[in-house]
């Protein structure tokens, strides 16, 4: 691993355990086991570090395929669910630090980031399941991409923190949202096997 990146690791771990008011640049250097003035040298400010190591070592930097043509949807949209939902869970704690933080430091989440993308990329889904009739043409396409996107979101960031209200297995849990996600928007559902 080379020198920025254990900074930016160091800086994330740090991050999601204190909040930014208590990752420090000294806490940060102390972690990656350096000096503070290498983390100013590399990275300017400790708005930028942060930014950096959210952006880095968050949730995944690329959106998960959907296929411009539908032709699976229950099983397009599951995997592309699961491939959120266990990003989400590889990330909950810094994902809930972060929602934590979002109104004092909105620059931490960008229109631009992948899971803010991510609603708008179902949402584009959903509208070509409607123009090819494989969907309720009346309902509004974001709409249905939060109704699972924020299922997954409160389901994979709260599992390991309250354990004792969410008890089936993430797999059980990915198929139901994925199950009503579908017939909410009246596409084909498959039977259970």
């Amino acid at each position: 691993m080379d020198f920025k990146q254990r900074i930016l690791e160091a800086a994330a771990k740090v991050y999601a355990e204190v909040g930014y008011r208590g990752a420090t640049t000294r806490r940060i250097a102390a972690a990656a086991g350096c000096n503070e003035l290498t983390l100013f040298r590399h990275f300017g400010s400790k708005a930028t570090l942060i930014h950096e190591a959210v952006t880095c070592c968050g949730p995944e930097l690329k959106l998960f395929p959907l296929p411009e043509e539908p032709v699976d949807p229950a099983t397009e949209v599951r995997e592309w669910a699961a491939h959120h939902f266990k990003n989400i869970r590889t990330h909950a704690g810094m994902i809930r630090t972060t929602l934590a933080e979002i109104e004092e430091h909105p620059e931490l989440v960008r229109p631009s980031d992948p899971y803010a993308m991510a609603y708008e990329q179902l949402a584009a889904y959903v509208a070509r399941l409607q123009a090819s009739g494989r969907a309720e043409p009346s309902l509004d396409p974001m709409a249905a991409a939060a109704m699972l996107l924020n299922a997954l979101l409160l389901n994979g960031i709260l599992r390991d923190v309250m354990p004792h209200v969410i008890l089936n297995s993430p797999e059980h849990d990915l198929d139901n949202f994925v199950r009503v996600f579908l017939r909410g928007i009246g596409a084909d559902v498959p039977s259970r096997t």
